[in-house]
């Protein structure tokens, strides 16, 4: 036997398996690292074609909107033309500022209601499939139960009890739209926590905070930021779909209120439903070809 392979060999005083074991660990986690996304340049340049516009609108619509969206400018039910875009509702109100003061609105609350449903997603799946056994149990029985809630419902009677807010849709579903993020948080923690690198952390004496916030969260959070498309796209659906119903705040501006009032004068004027109805998909389909293009494989 060489003096490398008795180096090597565990056993001694344990360095040399320690030594080799973290090579290893390095060398995998960089191939983790470079094969954890199938980057897809078409999915890509078609979701930031369609939301790029959107999104520029949301963060400066003083410099896009030509008018007050809740300022009468014009008259009634003009249509689609020169200066107004996307015509003019029942009560000359601009419904182009209208659209782009509703996407700050749909993006606020999709962001948010992403980033707590991945925030309380990563804590329960990582959570239970690091520690597992009875930890496991436990937390994937709450998972479960939280799953089936209706969440719209929910946020219906949320509304109707505490009032129509922006922070209350926000609230209400970033706290019950978490579980199928929790899930794959735990596959994939479940998966790696049997890696060479996170073994050999542990044989390095890391403590289990550590080894979660150092090993496993940079290989999990990527897949399930991944997958969040159907958490925003669904936060903007619920909010226009409350919207719709009324349960909106009326200082703010909705695309579920625009497309109710353009249902209530839909013969006189089409535009008004069909120009933020065309937003909503615009937003969903964008935001879902965007995450496709960072979708693993």
């Amino acid at each position: 036997m060489t003096d490398r392979s008795i180096e090597d060999t565990p056993g001694r005083d344990g360095q040399g398996w320690r030594a080799a074991a973290m090579r290893r660990s390095a060398d995998l986690e960089r191939g983790f690292r470079g094969a954890l996304v199938a980057r897809q340049p078409a999915a890509l340049a078609a979701g930031l074609v369609l939301l790029g516009p959107i999104v520029l609108a949301a963060a400066v619509p003083a410099l896009i909107a030509p008018f007050d969206p809740f300022a009468n400018v014009g008259p009634a039910l003009a249509p689609p033309g020169y200066p107004y875009l996307f015509g003019t509702d029942n009560l000359g109100r601009d419904l182009f500022s209208g659209v782009v003061a509703g996407a700050r609105t749909s993006l606020l609350v999709a962001s948010l209601v992403a980033t707590i449903s991945i925030a309380i997603g990563l804590l329960v799946g990582v959570t239970a499939g690091f520690f597992g056994g009875h930890v496991d149990d436990a937390l994937m029985r709450v998972t479960e139960f939280v799953q089936v809630l209706p969440r719209f419902f929910i946020a219906l009677l949320v509304l109707t009890l505490f009032g129509a807010s922006v922070f209350n849709v926000v609230v209400v579903l970033g706290l019950f739209s978490w579980p199928g993020l929790a899930r794959l948080a735990r596959a994939e923690t479940l998966s790696h926590r049997e890696r060479e690198y996170v073994r050999a952390a542990v044989a390095l004496g890391g403590s289990n905070a550590w080894i979660m916030r150092k090993h496993i969260l940079p290989q999990v959070g990527r897949p399930v930021m991944a997958v969040a498309a159907p958490v925003a796209t669904g936060a903007i659906l619920t909010e226009a779909g409350l919207s719709f119903l009324g349960l909106s705040d009326p200082n703010v501006m909705s695309w579920g209120r625009l497309i109710q009032n353009g249902q209530t004068f839909f013969l006189q004027g089409w535009w008004l439903a069909l120009m933020p109805g065309l937003a909503v998909v615009a937003t969903c389909l964008g935001l879902t070809l965007l995450l496709e293009g960072y979708r693993r494989d």
